[in-house]
Protein backbone atom coordinates (compact mmCIF):
# COMPACT_ATOMS: atom_id res chain seq x y z
CA UNK A 1 0.00 0.00 0.00
CA UNK A 2 1.71 3.13 -1.21
CA UNK A 3 0.65 6.71 -1.64
CA UNK A 4 1.07 7.48 -5.34
CA UNK A 5 2.06 11.12 -4.74
CA UNK A 6 3.66 13.19 -2.03
CA UNK A 7 0.75 15.62 -2.03
CA UNK A 8 -3.02 15.31 -1.96
CA UNK A 9 -5.01 15.02 -5.19
CA UNK A 10 -7.58 17.46 -3.79
CA UNK A 11 -7.94 19.72 -0.75
CA UNK A 12 -10.96 21.31 0.86
CA UNK A 13 -10.32 24.35 3.05
CA UNK A 14 -12.95 25.83 5.31
CA UNK A 15 -11.58 28.48 7.64
CA UNK A 16 -8.68 26.86 9.53
CA UNK A 17 -9.87 23.31 8.71
CA UNK A 18 -8.35 21.35 5.83
CA UNK A 19 -9.47 17.99 4.46
CA UNK A 20 -6.76 16.52 2.22
CA UNK A 21 -7.75 13.72 -0.15
CA UNK A 22 -5.04 11.24 -1.12
CA UNK A 23 -5.02 8.71 -3.93
CA UNK A 24 -3.49 5.39 -2.87
CA UNK A 25 -2.65 2.34 -4.94
CA UNK A 26 -1.82 -1.24 -3.99
CA UNK A 27 1.55 -2.43 -5.26
CA UNK A 28 0.23 -6.00 -5.46
CA UNK A 29 -3.15 -5.59 -7.16
CA UNK A 30 -2.99 -2.11 -8.67
CA UNK A 31 -6.28 -1.29 -6.95
CA UNK A 32 -6.77 2.45 -6.22
CA UNK A 33 -8.66 4.12 -3.38
CA UNK A 34 -8.91 7.48 -1.67
CA UNK A 35 -8.12 8.34 1.95
CA UNK A 36 -8.76 11.60 3.79
CA UNK A 37 -6.78 13.41 6.47
CA UNK A 38 -8.21 16.35 8.40
CA UNK A 39 -6.19 19.03 10.16
CA UNK A 40 -6.58 22.44 11.76
CA UNK A 41 -4.11 25.30 11.28
CA UNK A 42 -3.15 27.55 14.17
CA UNK A 43 -0.52 30.11 15.07
CA UNK A 44 2.11 29.47 17.71
CA UNK A 45 3.71 32.87 18.16
CA UNK A 46 4.91 33.66 14.62
CA UNK A 47 4.81 30.09 13.31
CA UNK A 48 1.90 28.51 11.45
CA UNK A 49 1.34 24.91 12.60
CA UNK A 50 -1.15 22.09 12.00
CA UNK A 51 -2.86 19.76 14.43
CA UNK A 52 -5.27 16.85 14.15
CA UNK A 53 -7.12 17.80 17.32
CA UNK A 54 -10.20 19.99 17.18
CA UNK A 55 -12.01 22.32 19.51
CA UNK A 56 -15.75 22.14 20.11
CA UNK A 57 -16.52 24.98 17.71
CA UNK A 58 -14.36 23.37 14.98
CA UNK A 59 -16.51 20.25 14.85
CA UNK A 60 -19.33 21.58 12.61
CA UNK A 61 -16.69 22.79 10.13
CA UNK A 62 -14.86 19.44 10.31
CA UNK A 63 -18.17 17.71 9.63
CA UNK A 64 -18.83 19.90 6.58
CA UNK A 65 -15.29 19.39 5.22
CA UNK A 66 -15.67 15.61 5.57
CA UNK A 67 -19.06 15.74 3.84
CA UNK A 68 -17.52 17.72 0.96
CA UNK A 69 -14.60 15.27 0.73
CA UNK A 70 -17.07 12.38 0.58
CA UNK A 71 -18.98 14.06 -2.25
CA UNK A 72 -15.77 14.79 -4.17
CA UNK A 73 -14.63 11.16 -3.89
CA UNK A 74 -18.01 9.91 -5.13
CA UNK A 75 -17.79 12.28 -8.10
CA UNK A 76 -14.43 10.77 -9.01
CA UNK A 77 -15.82 7.24 -9.04
CA UNK A 78 -18.85 8.07 -11.20
CA UNK A 79 -19.43 6.26 -14.53
CA UNK A 80 -16.17 5.93 -16.43
CA UNK A 81 -14.44 5.23 -13.13
CA UNK A 82 -11.08 4.22 -14.59
CA UNK A 83 -10.58 7.62 -16.30
CA UNK A 84 -11.67 9.63 -13.24
CA UNK A 85 -9.06 8.24 -10.89
CA UNK A 86 -6.08 8.64 -13.20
Amino acid sequence: MANTKNRPVHQIRLSAIRAAIWLNQSDKTGESWFTVTVSRSYRDKEQLKDTTTFRRDDLPIVSKAIEMAYAWIWEQSAPGESEAIE
